[in-house]
C-alpha cells in the first residue's frame, strides 16, 4: 500500500458526516501528522464541533495554500462494504466514504505536506495547509470562517475537488434569494374577503419567467451560462384558509466577471417591481452570495501546474468547467490565484460505494510537489 493510501485509509477511519458535521476526530488526527511533520498547526473552530486545522510551514511571501474538506455527507444505502474502512475493490481502487469526495484529495494533500517537510521546507514563502469541515452543507463555519477572519489568506490557493487530477480555473458566482410575498388570511369558503399569498407569488414568478428567462438565456461566457432555479416553495396554514404568506428559495448562478452578486440582486429586484404588485406585499432579499472567477493560463499558479501535469504524467494538462461551486467562491474577490484540483471521479462522490484508483491519489501529490517545487523551491 503506498503511503497516500495509508493516509486516506485514517482519514476514512474517522467520521466526519454532514450532519452534524463534527470534524475534531479527523481534524485531531490531521494536527498530529503535521505536527510530527514539523509545521506549526493550529486548529480553529467558529461553531462546536466543526473544527478546521491550519498548518504552515516556512516564513514570508508568497503564500501558496491547500485547502481541502474533510467532512462528508452520511452513508447511503447500497454500501457493499464498511464505509467506514478503506477497503481495495477491484483495478487499483479503494472505496470509503469520502474516499473521492474528498478525503483522497485531503490524503494527497498530507503527503504532500510530508513531502515537502522531508525535503526541508520551502526555499522562499509559506506553503499553507488548510483543512475544513463545513463544506457539505455549504456553511459559514469552515473555508468561509478562516477567510473571513483571516486565518487563510493566500496569494495562490489550491481548492481540492476531485477533478480527476484535471486542471478547473474558473467558477459561476452563486447567489442565493429568498422571497417572501404577504397576504391576508380568511376562509377558504369566501376566498374574496383574503388576499392569497400563494396566486401572489404565483403572479411574480410568472413574471419573472416571462422577462428574466429571456434575459438571461443569452447570457454565455465559453462554457458557462447564467441560470435562475426556484428551489424551495412553503406557505399557507391549512387547504381551508386562504394563504397569508408564502416563501420560495431562488438560485442564480453568474457568469464569472461579466455578473456579480451585487448586480443580480438589484435586477431581480428591478424586474420584480414591474409585476404591478402592491408595496410592502413582497420583498426579495439575499441570503448568500459570492462572486465567481476566471484565472489566466498565464498567472504563475495555472502556468506551473500546466507544467506540473505535463512532468508527473507525461500528457498534457486537461481543463474542465464545473457545474457546482466550491469553497474557493470565499476567496473569489481575494486576489488570489486559484486552481481547483485533486483525484477521484466527481461522478463517485456521495455515492455508495465511492472508490478512487491509488494511481490517481499518487500522481496527485506528484503533479503537487512540482508545482510548490516550481513556486516556492524546496531546500534540499
Amino acid at each position: 500500500m503506498h503511503e497516500v493510501t495509508r493516509l486516506l485509509a485514517g482519514l476514512v477511519a474517522r467520521p466526519s458526516t454532514t450532519p452534524p458535521g463534527a470534524t475534531v476526530a479527523v481534524c485531531a488526527e490531521i494536527a498530529s501528522i503535521l505536527r510530527a511533520a514539523g509545521y506549526r498547526v493550529e486548529i480553529h473552530a467558529r461553531a462546536a464541533g466543526v473544527d478546521n486545522v491550519v498548518a504552515a510551514i516556512g516564513s514570508g511571501n508568497p503564500v501558496l495554500a491547500f485547502n481541502t474538506h474533510i467532512d462528508t455527507v452520511a452513508p447511503d444505502t447500497g454500501w457493499l462494504t464498511d464505509p467506514y474502512a478503506l477497503t481495495p475493490v477491484a483495478d487499483g481502487r479503494h472505496a470509503g466514504l469520502g474516499a473521492v469526495n474528498c478525503k483522497g484529495s485531503a490524503a494527497a494533500q498530507l503527503w504532500l505536506a510530508q513531502e515537502v517537510a522531508r525535503h526541508g521546507g520551502p526555499q522562499q514563502g509559506t506553503l499553507v495547509f488548510s483543512f475544513v469541515g463545513d463544506e457539505e452543507r455549504l456553511g459559514p463555519d469552515g473555508t468561509q470562517f478562516l477567510a473571513e477572519t483571516g486565518l487563510l489568506k493566500p496569494d495562490m490557493l489550491v481548492m481540492a475537488a476531485p477533478t480527476s487530477n484535471t486542471l478547473m480555473v474558473e467558477e459561476r458566482g452563486v447567489l442565493w434569494a429568498r422571497l417572501v410575498t404577504s397576504g391576508r388570511a380568511a376562509h377558504a369558503g369566501d376566498p374574496s374577503a383574503g388576499d392569497n399569498a400563494i396566486e401572489r407569488m404565483a403572479r411574480l414568478l410568472a413574471h419573472l419567467g416571462r422577462v428574466l428567462g429571456p434575459r438571461l438565456a443569452p447570457r454565455r461566457s465559453g462554457a458557462h451560462q447564467s441560470t435562475l432555479n426556484i428551489g424551495t416553495i412553503a406557505g399557507g396554514a391549512n387547504t381551508n384558509v386562504v394563504p397569508a404568506a408564502c416563501t420560495i428559495t431562488l438560485d442564480r448562478r453568474l457568469l464569472p466577471r461579466d455578473e456579480t452578486v451585487v448586480g443580480a440582486m438589484q435586477e431581480l429586484d428591478e424586474v420584480l417591481q414591474g409585476a404591478g404588485e402592491p408595496a410592502g406585499t413582497w420583498k426579495i432579499e439575499l441570503m448568500t452570495g459570492t462572486n465567481g472567477f476566471r484565472m489566466s493560463p498565464e498567472q504563475p499558479l495555472v502556468a506551473a501546474f500546466g507544467r506540473a501535469v505535463q512532468k508527473a504524467t507525461g500528457h498534457a494538462p486537461e481543463f474542465r468547467v464545473p457545474v457546482g461551486a466550491s469553497d474557493a467562491r470565499f476567496l473569489s474577490d481575494s486576489g488570489a490565484q486559484i486552481v481547483i484540483f485533486g483525484p477521484g471521479c466527481d461522478r463517485q462522490g456521495h455515492a455508495a460505494n465511492e472508490a478512487v484508483d491509488e494511481s490517481e491519489l499518487v500522481a496527485a501529490g506528484a503533479v503537487q510537489l512540482e508545482v510548490v517545487r516550481e513556486l516556492l523551491g524546496l531546500v534540499a
